[in-house]
């Protein structure tokens, strides 16, 4: 089990640099967990593909109903006190700091390409190609 963040579902789903190195980790990994805010997240991603012109809405909803599919009963509320204490000691948002909490929360570890995070994060928040066991 391992917590992902927005970033990470959307290279799994959306053609990117990293699309390869996130097709391996669910084939390593399949237990995918994250914070309800990562629906709200990727809905923005999406709706910036659809702006954009990248992808068409009804693209967007099946891409958004298997990323629902992937994550259904694997999502999770945080503390809030936990979050505002991680954003306390850190320079990243509340929204990245639930993706922490909820690894902590769940004694496992986050996987992120978000700069911020792994630099404020260094014993929890991993990137794709340097995921402890993997």
């Amino acid at each position: 089990m391992i917590v992902v963040d927005t970033n990470i579902i959307s290279y799994l789903f959306l053609p990117s640099k990293f699309s390869e190195l996130t097709e391996e980790l669910i084939s390593k990994d399949p237990h995918w967990i994250a914070p309800i805010i990562w629906r709200s997240e990727f809905r923005n991603v999406l709706a910036g593909y659809i702006r954009n012109d990248l992808i068409e809405f009804e693209d967007s909803t099946a891409i958004m109903n298997r990323a629902e599919n992937l994550l259904n009963d694997n999502e999770y509320q945080v503390s809030s006190i936990s979050v505002l204490n991680l954003v306390l000691n850190s320079n990243c948002s509340a929204y990245d700091c639930e993706y922490v909490a909820l690894a902590k929360q769940t004694k496992t570890f986050l996987v992120t390409q978000d700069k911020k995070l792994l630099k404020n994060f260094p014993e929890i928040a991993f990137p794709l190609d340097s995921i402890p066991g993997f």
